[in-house]
């Protein structure tokens, strides 16, 4: 497959959304046919709204052809289907857990993205040593990119999700978690690896020493570097709202480790709390710069996109409780992840704990859907629609790559 080459990033807001919230940029109204987007849904369910009609389906529907069955939002009434029958099946899904299976990934597009990332981690920022190559590989960053942006335009689109993703991976691990992380002294690492994404404003006595920071360590190089692609190919606007979700990834970082230092278990609602920060949201809100257009940051911003994109970054985080489970308890020290912390605090056994917890990812990802095709309905804008539609591809690749890492997960023995 070639590539014809990075496309301009594009806005797909027309002067249709004009009264969906916030007004819309001036140029859009002047350029675009006015429709007027009903009021956004409430940010909390409400009981009393009807079910979405049927016919919301033909809205979602969205291309079709080879390889854009992830693109969907499946109505919530239908089981999830097979696979393609000449579809390879790698790994099993956990029983009971409602999820989208989709196609294999473009393997001529994983093969490209796979050595060009690993050529970025090793030349351009030095990113782990010799003894970590086998990890590197085994993470399938490839792969899982390529299922979770199915309309990236081109391999260049396809690495500004996939360099973002393998930097916040090297935070995570050096500074929290197996590769020498620690919960003492994590916030300050976090804040000036920070600034590799949010740039330091400072006098031009003490700017060089920041400079140079952003060099000293790995995290901190692959922040720099990643950020420093990512803004070529994004808007202002798309750059900010970045750094956005990396300041509440952080957030729950630190909340995290503030709970290891005191050996506290929190209480479920206030696990899930932490989970909504230190998520996977960073991920599907660049939906739309990986895809070569961009949603304006007023639709962006409404509370019902909002709680959205919160719905699918909270359902995918809890996917990873789930498939690394068995890893995690493995490993030295105490983890925390949805069934440890139900077990603890509601008095299950490990195996009804792990099958609450597949529950719980139940009932979050039905909400997503169920506000995502509300949201679609109410806002018939395109850009809308496709973005929910990248959000949705995004929620179901990610699925499929902790189902298929059979290098990194396996599942308990709870059937």
């Amino acid at each position: 497959m070639s590539d014809p080459g990075p496309s301009t990033v594009q806005s797909s807001l027309p002067a249709a959304a004009a009264r969906f919230g916030a007004p819309v940029v001036d140029t859009a109204r002047a350029s675009a046919a006015e429709v007027a987007c009903p009021p956004a849904p409430p940010e909390l369910p409400d009981p009393a709204v009807p079910p979405v009609p049927s016919a919301l389906a033909r809205v979602l529907r969205g291309p079709s052809g080879l390889g854009t069955a992830g693109l969907y939002l499946t109505p919530r009434e239908s089981p999830p289907q097979s696979p393609e029958p000449d579809a390879p099946v790698v790994g099993h899904p956990i029983p009971g857990l409602y999820h989208h299976p989709v196609p294999e990934p473009d393997p001529a597009r994983v093969e490209e993205v796979s050595a060009r990332i690993k050529a970025w981690a090793l030349d351009e920022v030095d990113l782990y040593p010799d003894e970590w190559e086998d990890q590197f590989d085994g993470f399938s960053v490839g792969r899982y990119m390529v299922a979770c942006h199915p309309d990236a335009p081109t391999v260049d689109h396809l690495m500004i999700a996939t360099r973002l993703m393998v930097a916040e991976n090297a935070v995570d691990d050096c500074y929290c978690e197996d590769h020498g992380g620690s919960p003492i002294g994590l916030g300050g690492r976090l804040l000036l690896a920070h600034t590799a994404l949010d740039h330091l404003h400072t006098t031009q006595e003490y700017e060089p020493q920041w400079a140079q920071s952003l060099h000293s360590d790995a995290p901190r190089r692959a922040y720099r570097s990643a950020m420093e692609y990512f803004v070529q190919q994004s808007t202002p606007s798309q750059a900010d709202r970045y750094r956005h979700d990396m300041a509440r990834l952080h957030l729950g970082y630190l909340a995290e480790a503030a709970w290891s230092q005191t050996d506290h278990v929190p209480q479920v609602w206030e696990y899930l709390a932490m989970r909504q920060f230190n998520n996977f949201r960073p991920c599907p809100t660049i939906t739309d710069t990986v895809g070569g257009y961009e949603l304006p940051a007023d639709l962006h911003a409404q509370p019902a996109m909002q709680r959205v994109i919160a719905l699918a970054g909270n359902a995918t985080t809890i996917v990873n409780d789930l498939y690394s489970y068995t890893k995690e308890l493995a490993a030295p020290g105490k983890h925390l992840n949805l069934p440890v912390v139900i077990a603890e605090r509601e008095g299950a056994s490990e195996q009804d704990a792990y099958l609450k917890a597949v529950e719980v990812h139940n009932d979050l990802m039905h909400a997503f859907e169920d506000d995502a095709a509300a949201l679609s309905a109410a806002c018939p804008v395109p850009g809308v629609q496709r973005f929910l539609r990248g959000v949705a591809a995004w929620v179901d690749g990610n699925h499929y790559w902790h189902q298929t890492n059979t290098y990194r997960y396996s599942l308990p023995d709870f059937w």
